[in-house]
């Protein structure tokens, strides 16, 4: 993930890990990747949200907890989270 986001901040774009059938609470630990990741991003000036909110805004309720994630530019970021919020049933 490292790697993705190095190659997003420099080069721009999104990184996005949503929820599935088979992890519909998402992939991506919170405390461990999501959050870190998000902090640097949103420092940089982009955004990282979970769908529905921003990750940094999450509480967490364990240790191991995931979530879906989208993180890159903040334009980019705005215009998946109004593709969701339309198309999400």
């Amino acid at each position: 993930m490292v790697a993705d986001m190095h190659r997003t901040i420099k080069y721009g774009g999104i990184f996005m890990y949503p929820a599935n059938k088979k992890s519909p609470k998402g992939k991506l630990r919170l405390l461990y990747e999501c959050n870190p990741m998000a902090f640097v991003v949103e420092q940089a000036g982009g955004a990282a949200i979970d769908g529905k909110g921003r990750i940094l805004d999450i509480v967490p309720t364990s240790i191991h907890q995931r979530t879906p994630i989208f993180i890159g530019s903040k334009d980019d970021v705005a215009e998946i989270k109004d593709y969701i919020e339309k198309y999400d049933s």
